[in-house]
């Protein structure tokens, strides 16, 4: 073995599992040197994780970045000799038919983010596993490139580290757990082991299920849990003996019982003869807490397994049988069976990214096997270049706010994750049941009394329409279509289009509470601003003035989307809540690294913010301000921010709209909120609810959504919000901005689309949620860019003032012409849609009083 090393470029924690191993090795492509790995068990593990997991792969998911993950590591696995492409199927039982329409929801996504997936009928179902009862399935679906990493993911572990070492490159360190962190003025300098500590500059920590531990000595948490899955084997089963295979048939999802089931293949394999039925706990999923795991000298079996109940898998097992009796004829081997902990997280995405409190200390932690190259790919790139090609935000450890991050708040966000792991399919609105109402807004209790409909976001109830203005669907009824697909329906509520129509016709207050703010002062606060924004933020004349504006990243790609108030002393940027956390720590990774003298802040939650919206808006806003002459067009231009009193307090009103209409966004202290609300309300102003803001509104005029429509894979001009000139000032990507503003034309632009017929094959009209497929009408097949780049939906609402469904789609350039026609595919069938603009052109303008059509 060689010398232990006292320093290190980069130090990896959990080397022998999959993951590990794979950001190891990528960190070698990447041109990296002067790696130590580290694992508390053997290399490869053997009490990870990788050492128990099924290491099967399936490409399905509604997801484009674990697709990709997924499709990325499946090839990587086929590279190496390690992957055998067998395919899967997932099945719905007859009289399941939401898990039918699951499927066709599925197959409709592959389109979408480049699987293969496809429907299948019960015959052809038999055909590809003998073993299931025919009679017994309605259809299902088919992935050609579902597989099996063999022999095992933990052989592949053990090849990459391998290859590292004999590289010179990576030195590897078995049976060495870390035992503390070296942090000096917030920034990783070391790992202290029992054989030493090893000085370093980066530290990446691929600890799996002892990840929250390792996080825990740099003092903050993960939002992540180890959860039982039970294991079961039934066997002997001898029908690829003398095949020397390490699976047979394809392998199989019974998604509705929550279960799968594969053979293991030739006996004499190294874990052959037998028939794998694994299941994931719906009802009464068991968490365990990473602090309550044994060590290896106390675990009957290994600290990642537990023994099994049988009353665990009991009914879901007897349903098993019905699918697949073969499971009653064979022997259940109790000896094999076991719990396997694998992780769940607290939103669905894994933690990945740079620590939120120290530089240089690295996550990647709750990633499956199906996923662990791909993975290992995203965090060499991103350590190497400090963005990935792929956009990483729903991944990025910087998103979590401090209340996601409390143990209780993780450990029912985990129950909730962990009963939807296999079923039941989730929707794209599922509100979450723990961990509400952590941040209300000062007139919540007024929303309340106004029958609020809340769901949450960043913590904030945000109250999506009002029951109290359900009276409004008398006017607008036929204008405001009742959705019959219960899908469709699910998480909405009529009233929010009524809402929407009558501010268009007189205005509305809706609680931008939500907001996330943080202010940027200093010595160099203008100068650190100037250049992360696209848009010029310095010089005396911007003073007073609301900018906005968008960061890119180094290939000019869009990066965030936000409003920059310039006020005399500071910078304060108000941001959406869903990207609020990870631009507040990009900004201060930033003003570190290049050395700007600022102090960046969190105030999010000691402001508050009311919208006022609507042809009255001016009006209405008149008649609660003590100088209501402030508020006439040549007092008040667009884009400028004064200071104003509404019932004696402080409110900084911003002229600004995101809906289309004319009208404010008004800043108060949260303390202050609550008064402004009532006297605004004493006008008879109504109330209407976010989903008008988020949707509807904001899609008729065409206005984009940061981490939705804007993504890092996209650049300014693609998505149509480049700037008349660009600034003198450098900034972030100003180089790569000004090739992409030199081409003839950009590969794609992100388009408006409107559906113009929604029956589906039934005569049901549509409403759809979630992304969809565009493809070419002529051949059925998805678009694709010149680089490669899918087109799917990004955003889609109704617009209940042009009485269409509404979607945004980046395009490749070839189709980028209104009125071209296309399809989009939704649950497996195909809707006729039509480019209505190319790049940002509203449907709907609010000065000329009519829509588009």
């Amino acid at each position: 073995m060689a010398e232990f090393p006292t320093k290190a470029r980069v130090v990896i924690i959990g080397l022998g599992g999959i993951v590990g191993a794979s950001v190891a090795h990528h960190l070698i492509e990447r041109g990296w040197d002067d790696i130590v790995g580290i694992d508390k068990s053997g290399i490869p593990t053997d009490i990870g994780s990788t050492a128990h997991a099924s290491d099967f792969c399936y490409m399905t998911s509604h997801d484009f970045l674990s697709c990709w993950t997924s499709l990325y590591s499946i090839d990587f696995y086929d590279k190496l000799g390690h992957y055998d492409r067998i395919g899967g199927l997932e099945v719905a039982r007859v009289g399941d038919d939401a898990r039918m329409e699951e499927i066709r929801r599925k197959v409709s996504s592959g389109k979408a983010f480049g699987t293969r997936a496809r429907l299948i009928d019960p015959a052809e179902i038999k055909e590809k596993f003998p073993l299931i009862e025919e009679s017994m399935v309605q259809g299902g679906l088919w992935d050609p490139d579902a597989g099996l990493v063999i022999p095992r993911s933990q052989t592949v572990a053990g090849k990459l580290v391998d290859r590292g070492e004999k590289s010179g490159k990576l030195k590897a360190f078995a049976n060495t757990p870390a035992k503390s962190l070296v942090i000096e003025n917030g920034r990783i300098r070391g790992v202290v082991t029992d054989r030493g500590t090893i000085h370093a500059d980066h530290v990446v920590v691929c600890a799996g299920l002892w990840g929250r531990l390792i996080a825990e000595m740099a003092g903050e948490d993960l939002p992540v849990m180890p959860v039982d899955h039970p294991l079961t084997f039934f066997g002997p089963y001898t029908e690829f003996a003398g095949t020397g295979k390490d699976i047979g048939y394809p392998l199989l999802r019974d998604q509705g019982n929550s279960a799968y089931m594969r053979d293991t293949g030739d006996p004499t394999t190294s874990e052959g003869g037998m028939i794998e039925w694994g299941y994931y706990e719906e009802t009464n999923p068991r968490l365990c807490h990473p602090r309550d795991l044994l060590e290896k000298d106390q675990a009957r079996l290994s600290p990642s397994q537990r023994d099994l109940d049988m009353e665990q898998i009991l009914e879901p097992l007897e349903r098993a049988i019905e699918l697949t009796p073969i499971l009653a004829e064979l022997g259940y081997d109790e000896r094999r069976s076991f719990n396997g902990l694998l992780q769940v997280t607290a939103d669905g995405g894994p933690s990945v990214g740079e620590s939120q409190t120290v530089r240089g200390l690295w996550y990647a932690v709750a990633i499956w096997v199906k996923d662990g190259p791909g993975f290992g790919k995203l965090v060499a790139d991103w350590m190497t270049d400090g963005r990935t090609s792929i956009d990483h935000a729903r991944i990025d450890y910087s998103r979590f706010y401090p209340h996601q991050m409390d143990e209780k708040f993780v450990e029912g966000r985990c129950g909730e994750a962990a009963q939807k792991i296999y079923n039941p399919a989730v929707h794209p609105r599922e509100p979450y049941a723990t961990g509400r109402n952590v941040k209300r807004s000062p007139f919540y209790e007024r929303e309340k009394e106004l029958g609020g409909y809340f769901m949450e976001l960043g913590g904030w109830e945000r109250a999506h329409g009002y029951a109290a203005n359900e009276h409004l669907l008398e006017k607008y009824g036929n204008r405001v279509p009742v959705r019959e697909n219960e899908w469709d329906a699910r998480h909405f509520w009529r009233v929010s289009n009524a809402e929407h129509l009558a501010m268009s016709e007189d205005c509305g207050i809706v609680n931008l509470s939500h907001f996330y703010m943080f202010d940027v002062e200093g010595p160099d606060h203008v100068e650190l601003m100037e250049w992360l924004c696209a848009a010029k933020i310095g010089g005396d004349a911007n003073i007073g003035k609301g900018i906005y504006t968008h960061f890119l990243d180094d290939e000019g790609m869009v990066r965030a989307d936000l409003t920059v108030i310039r006020m005399a002393d500071r910078c304060r940027v108000v941001d959406g809540a869903d990207a609020g956390p990870r631009d507040f720590h990009y900004v201060k990774r930033v003003a570190e690294d290049k050395g700007f003298d600022v102090t960046v802040t969190d105030v999010s939650e000691k402001f508050v913010t009311i919208g006022i919206w609507g042809p009255n808006a001016r009006a209405t806003l008149q008649k609660v301000v003590e100088d209501p002459a402030g508020l006439l067009p040549e007092n008040f231009p667009f884009a400028a921010i004064k200071p104003m009193k509404i019932a004696g307090k402080d409110v900084t009103a911003f002229r600004i709209s995101y809906v289309g209409e004319q009208g404010w966004e008004l800043h108060m202290r949260y303390e202050n909120g609550l008064a402004v609300w009532d006297a605004l309300r004493s006008t008879g102003v109504m109330a209407f609810g976010v989903e008008t803001y988020a949707n509807s509104r904001r899609m008729e005029k065409s206005l984009r959504l940061q981490n939705a429509d804007l993504l890092t894979e996209y650049n300014l001009i693609e998505s149509d919000l480049q700037r008349p000139k660009v600034k003198e000032a450098d900034f972030r990507g100003k180089q790569k901005h000004l090739e992409h503003r030199a081409r003839k034309n950009q590969p794609a632009m992100l388009c408006t689309l409107v559906m113009t017929d929604n029956r589906d094959s039934k005569g049901v009209p549509r409403y759809p949620v979630g992304s969809m497929p565009v493809l070419d009408p002529g051949t059925g097949e998805t678009l694709v860019d010149e680089l490669g780049r899918r087109s799917f939906t990004t955003s889609v609402a109704y617009g209940p003032t042009i009485g269409k469904n509404i979607a945004l789609a980046y395009l490749p350039w070839a189709w980028c012409q209104e009125g071209r026609k296309l399809t989009v595919e939704y649950f497996g069938e195909a809707f006729p849609v039509e480019v209505a603009g190319v790049g940002y052109k509203p449907l709907y303008d609010p000065e000329n009083l009519k829509p588009r059509s």
